[in-house]
């Protein structure tokens, strides 16, 4: 992608014209967060690993640019399938402008610090970018790299970050935090770590497990899988393998909110629903209706839901924790949804303090919310009394940048949505997905 390219998708935006109902499939993508992992892990072995599902995203796209910049072959096998070989790396991208404009602007980047140490014994970070959302801490990473071996030099006036190792150790690990990508950073230094490492208060989500199961069919050696802690017997090297990702769950939860909002009849085949937790379960609690028939998922047009209240009659909370519990990544999907329920919600953010700024947008919208504080917001339902209104709003990440746009489709009138590069980071033709089973979206 060129720089001019680059920066005419950040000026685009939606104009959405809101009121109508769809009725339709919506297929799922491929999981932006397994994408992001596993595409690191081609790194890992000279030997072809074709992967299926990818979705096309700015974010993955960006990472397949990262990777053809280090001289890993990329043929592209169908629209959604890929085939890598990391055959010669090139080090000597790490130094370039490119790497360093492309790394910055891609916080999964800081992934291919675990496999490039592990194959190579060197790596190098800018600091790198991604949603605004709060404070996004790099320590886990480093802590776990370092405790392998790895040793992390800071170049201030770069703001990067120089790695090397003459050779990672296997070790026993306590995670500071539950964290999705510092596991799978350390999962991916240790496949390849003389002896063997413990991974404690790993993040078991689903796509750490399909990564898992990934570098096992390559060669690796991981027990543990699904659990809290992880134990790798290092090996020499790894093969080649075929992978194909799980539906993205975070697609999948917008849809039904989507389906919601809008009174819509929206069907999602193929969601795998055996992997999406208690996704199911907390928009069932907000009162949407789901229709589940094997791994398809049927939201029929509702009239009006209304939020479930606790056993002893006090208002519902939902809030974020780390897997099996509710993914933070909706968080800003059931709050807007709550908008137009009957009841009330407490909305509880705990892991990031800037995802619920967007809900002043939504009050411009018509919206009844109050922010308690930067991590909490109480949603009184309107019961579609009080219709949302259109009005021109800036999508400040990916989740709140979808959210609003569920909002601008369910809204009386017109909306305008800028800084949709955002949203394009992770859903993938989102507007000619939901124009061709009812809406009126325009990318201008």
């Amino acid at each position: 992608m060129s720089i001019t390219a680059s920066i005419d998708q950040e000026l685009e935006h939606f104009v959405v014209e809101g009121g109508h109902r769809l009725k339709g499939e919506l297929v799922p993508q491929g999981a932006k967060n397994e994408a992001l992992q596993v595409l690191c892990a081609c790194l890992l072995t000279d030997e072809p690993v074709t992967i299926s599902n990818l979705p096309e995203i700015r974010d993955v796209l960006k990472l397949i640019e990262l990777m053809r910049g280090l001289r890993v072959g990329v043929e592209q096998l169908g629209p959604d399938a890929y085939r890598f070989r990391a055959a010669e790396v090139d080090l000597d991208f790490f130094h370039t402008s490119e790497f360093r404009r492309a790394a910055g602007s891609l916080r999964g980047s800081v992934m291919l610090i675990g496999a490039l140490l592990a194959r190579y014994g060197h790596a190098y970070l800018p600091q790198p970018g991604g949603d605004k959302i709060g404070r996004r801490r790099l320590d886990t990473h480093f802590i776990g790299l370092q405790k392998l071996g790895a040793r992390f030099d800071y170049d201030p006036v770069a703001k990067a970050w120089q790695v090397d190792a003459r050779r990672l150790r296997g070790t026993y690990l306590l995670m500071d935090e539950i964290s999705v990508t510092g596991t799978a950073n350390v999962v991916l230094a240790a496949v390849l770590a003389k002896g063997t490492t413990q991974i404690y208060n790993a993040a078991c989500e689903p796509y750490v497990q399909q990564l898992c199961r990934m570098l096992n069919r390559m060669g690796a050696r991981i027990a543990g899988i699904g659990s809290n802690l992880l134990t790798i017997e290092g090996v020499d090297r790894l093969q080649g393998t075929e992978h194909r990702l799980l539906p993205d769950m975070i697609e999948i939860g917008s849809f039904i909110g989507l389906a919601a909002m809008t009174q819509s009849d929206i069907t999602i085949p193929g969601a795998k629903v055996e992997e999406l937790g208690v996704i199911p379960r907390v928009f069932e609690r907000m009162g949407i209706d789901l229709e589940i028939r094997g791994d398809d998922i049927r939201i029929p047009p509702q009239e009006s839901y209304e939020i479930q209240t606790f056993i002893d009659g006090s208002i519902m909370t939902v809030y974020d924790a780390p897997w099996p519990g509710f993914t933070p990544d909706l968080m800003s999907i059931v709050l807007v949804v709550a908008t137009q329920a009957r009841g009330s919600l407490l909305v509880h953010q705990k892991m990031f303090e800037s995802r619920l700024f967007f809900v002043d947008k939504l009050i411009d919208m018509g919206a009844q919310i109050i922010l308690c504080d930067p991590h909490r917001a109480t949603v009184i339902g309107l019961d579609r009394k009080f219709p949302l209104r259109g009005i021109a709003m800036t999508s400040p990440d990916i989740r709140a940048g979808v959210a609003l746009l569920i909002a601008a489709l369910s809204a009386q009138g017109t909306s305008v949505i800028r800084n949709i590069h955002q949203i394009d980071r992770g859903y993938q033709r989102i507007d000619e997905r939901l124009n061709a089973i009812g809406a009126r979206i325009r990318r201008l």
